[in-house]
């Protein structure tokens, strides 16, 4: 092609890492091909200091990425698939989502613990509401403390003794090699976010060169897992503000989803799963919301529940 294929980015280190892995990976797979990285800001990273649930819409890490596709400024779009709502601008085509990383989420602290060690009354940054909704569910005698910057930024700041503990992704931690002590936190206490190790290539719906791009990085298993958890993200009508969680694994030919919402201060949690064909990704996703529903679920994300079990 006469002009280079350009990728948008946030500019963040994490970002950045995914875009150049992508930039890298076609290269790779397109030689000849002229590849560029363009940073552009987002309203998540601009207001970087608001926390998550005050932040006003959807999709604020994002939405001028998005513009820009739109605008035929970039042509192909690397976000943290965990950022991108369920529900994508018309015009727009999750096109591709390569083999996903580790999903799980990681307790980061200086003094080694797991989870079940945590002392009493230990201080936890997050600034998820799912992650805080879920470690107030098991554990009511934590403080949660919010937090919000890139991923250096937080373990610096837990470093300077302002939390006891963090909850970050493990697939952060291990794309950006970072040396900080860490466990796995077992999904049976936080499941993790929509999408979460998994990255969304986006590209306009009408482009067949930026559309094939995109699908050579593409990892059928992945796309599949996250077509299902996504499906159950819409089907709720939620974002990564409020309490809601999924994850979903593939074997063979069957898909089992779990799924998880629950009050923002933790009182209330419910936690559901269903099974299925691969097929039906999507069917299944949002046959486990309508359950979710029909178990409270609204009432739960409305704060008007009381406290249905998990």
């Amino acid at each position: 092609m006469s002009r280079p294929l350009v990728i948008g980015s946030r500019g963040s280190k994490l970002a950045l890492w995914q875009a150049e892995w992508a930039r890298q990976a076609l290269a790779e797979r397109l030689p000849g091909t002229r590849i560029e990285v363009r940073i552009i800001k987002t309203q998540g990273d601009q207001q970087g200091t608001v926390a998550l649930d005050r932040l006003e819409g959807k999709g604020f890490f994002v939405k001028e990425i998005e513009e820009a596709l739109l605008a035929g400024e970039i042509d192909l779009a690397v976000h943290s698939l965990k950022d991108l709502p369920g529900e994508l601008p018309d015009g727009l085509a999750l096109a591709a989502c390569p083999e996903r990383e580790d999903p799980r989420d990681a307790l980061v602290s200086p003094g080694r613990w797991d989870f079940a060690d945590l002392p009493q009354a230990s201080r936890v940054a997050t600034g998820a509401p799912r992650r805080a909704a879920q470690l107030r569910h098991w554990r009511a005698d934590l403080e949660i403390v919010p937090i919000r910057g890139n991923i250096d930024t937080r373990v610096r700041r837990l470093l300077e003794g302002r939390a006891d503990a963090m909850i970050l992704a493990v697939a952060g931690l291990r794309r950006l090699g970072l040396e900080v002590p860490w466990v796995p936190l077992d999904v049976e206490i936080s499941l993790p976010a929509v999408g979460q190790g998994a990255l969304g290539i986006e590209t306009r719906a009408d482009d067949p060169i930026a559309l094939a791009a995109a699908g050579q990085l593409n990892h059928p298993t992945t796309l599949a897992a996250v077509r299902a958890e996504r499906a159950y993200l819409s089907a709720l009508g939620g974002g990564c503000r409020v309490p809601i969680a999924a994850l979903a694994a593939i074997e063979g030919d069957a898909l089992h989803l779990r799924g998880v919402v629950a009050s923002p201060d933790g009182t209330g949690l419910i936690r559901r799963e269903i099974r299925g064909e691969v097929r039906d990704a999507e069917g299944i996703g949002c046959a486990l919301a309508a359950d979710c529903i029909r178990d409270g679920a609204a009432a739960l994300l409305h704060g008007d529940a009381g406290s249905p079990g998990g």
